[in-house]
């Protein structure tokens, strides 16, 4: 080095000198690191009694309506009920430790039970070994690994690469599927495979319409019930706004209502009678029977594999999105990569409690937010509603009809079918995002939602391949997500 005030050495440091440096750092960096993982310690110090009156509220709200919900989507992924309400309570317990946001719920979802279903049957058609539930563990232990691992990583920032249209169409597509595939079980009509493709689940089931039973009165009634109460309360609130807080609960709990009313009439209808005159679910286990270490056999292992990609990828999509969505409205900022860690956690561990894989719902979610909810640990209130269920009242579970709980599902699930306004803004914006999206509807008549899934996503990049880089979320009001700019390569 020279004397000179004007001239440096910019050699680079030793490595060995780097290295130390490296060292030095390692602990306070790893103890940044590791709480990052856990931001309930950002905000548990200032609870208070304000907040926790808010989270139970917020949290047996949103436990009236995953217990009917959770059992009726535990049908569509052809598991038994009980792993539903399983998927429930270690959704919603283990969240709120590594949560960023306050209104997520997580447990099962419509899309997630339908591509659960769907696959479990593809599965069984090749290895006939392996049972539903086994299955299913499996799917949760490998895809929460893989989520925790993208988390770990910090790599949230891959979701932003997948365009709103294709989620808005396969999610519409998979709405369809599943209503369509409950009509059959509303109506008491046995013998019509629901894990066809869209449009011969819709042939059978006109073409059984002569087998309709008694079933039916219930099953119609109840989703007439349903609306009516939906809107009822909606407009009483309207109406009535000093008292808006009584309707809305009163809305909310109308799942919880039906049921209550429609097992009490099956009890009934059952009293003396060897036989039941309807569709019952029957004897649901009591308590966590089925707790134990996933199966992890090779065999099993090498069959689920080519599934996980498409599985993962909707749960992360669906959870992050609507994370997201919540975060905007609510004015807070989510940090992708800590929610993958958050389902990646909640599925690895669910996994052990013969949970399926579980992510955010956007439904329980906007409940959970619109009853005031202050933080992420309303989830452990939902989850005690649930425990209570699972240990006191599966006896009268027994009685619940099957009807009732299809009307439960197709109720729920064409709340998340695209709208006018929204198809309207993505034709405004790009047309072919509003091909996409109508494809993804068309042909899902045609194919099951995985296939329509890779489809639409092959069809996206390949389409956009020379001018599409990365894209960027566009927000609109009255939406959630309206589309994305695409942004060209620079040369």
């Amino acid at each position: 080095m020279t004397d000179s005030p004007y001239i440096y050495d910019t050699s680079k440091p030793h490595v060995k000198e780097k290295t130390f440096e490296i060292v030095r750092e390692l602990p306070g960096s790893s103890t940044r690191y590791i709480k990052s993982l856990f931001p309930i310690f950002t905000w548990i110090h200032y609870y208070n009694l304000t907040w926790l009156i808010s989270d139970v509220i917020a949290g047996i709200t949103v436990g009236l309506v995953v217990i009917p919900q959770s059992m009726g989507y535990a049908k569509i992924a052809t598991l038994p009920v009980e792993y539903g309400l399983y998927s429930s309570f270690v959704g919603v317990s283990i969240y709120f430790l590594f949560a960023t946001s306050k209104d997520i719920t997580i447990g099962p979802t419509a899309v997630m039970s339908l591509l659960m279903g769907q696959t479990i049957d593809a599965i069984l058609k090749v290895n006939t070994n392996y049972t539903n539930v086994t299955i299913a563990a499996t799917f949760s232990l490998l895809t929460g690994l893989i989520a925790l691992v993208l988390g770990l990583l910090r790599l949230g920032f891959v979701v932003d690469f997948i365009p709103a249209p294709v989620v808005a169409g396969f999610t519409t597509g998979a709405a369809l599927n599943i209503a369509i595939g409950q009509v059959a079980n509303l109506l008491g009509i046995s013998g019509v495979d629901n894990k066809q493709a869209t449009y011969l689940v819709l042939i059978n089931t006109l073409k059984a319409l002569g087998r309709t039973k008694f079933d039916a009165i219930i099953g119609l009634i109840g989703l007439l019930f349903l609306y009516t109460i939906k809107h009822g309360s909606s407009y009483l609130s309207r109406r009535y706004p000093n008292r808006e807080k009584l309707f809305f609960f009163f809305g909310i709990a109308r799942n919880c209502l039906l049921v209550v009313i429609c097992t009490f009439i099956a009890y009934l209808l059952n009293m003396g009678r060897t036989t039941s005159p309807i569709s019952i679910l029957k004897t649901v286990p009591s308590g966590f029977e089925h707790i134990g270490s996933p199966n992890l056999d090779r065999e099993l292992v090498s069959l689920v594999s080519g599934f996980l990609p498409g599985i993962s990828v909707v749960l992360i999509l669906e959870h992050v999105a609507i994370a997201r969505s919540f975060g905007r409205i609510n004015d807070y900022k989510i940090v992708a990569s800590q929610e993958l860690i958050a389902i990646g956690a909640t599925n690895t561990f669910g996994s052990f409690f013969g949970a399926y894989p579980a992510t955010g719902s956007f439904s329980r979610s906007a409940i959970k937010a619109k009853s005031g909810v202050r933080t992420p640990l309303a989830g452990i209130f939902t989850g005690a509603l649930v425990i209570v269920s699972l240990y006191f009242l599966t006896p009268a579970f027994y009685y619940i009809p099957n009807a009732t709980l299809s009307a439960v599902i197709i109720h729920a699930v064409l709340n998340l079918i695209s709208g006018p306004a929204y198809i309207k803004q993505i034709w405004k914006i790009q047309f072919w995002d509003f091909m996409v999206f109508v494809l993804g509807v068309v042909f899902n008549f045609f194919f099951n939602v995985e296939v329509l899934y890779h489809f639409i996503i092959l069809i996206r990049v390949v389409s956009w391949s020379k001018t599409c880089l990365f894209v960027t979320p566009c927000d609109g009001p009255g939406t959630i997500i309206l589309s994305y700019t695409i942004q060209p390569i620079k040369k």
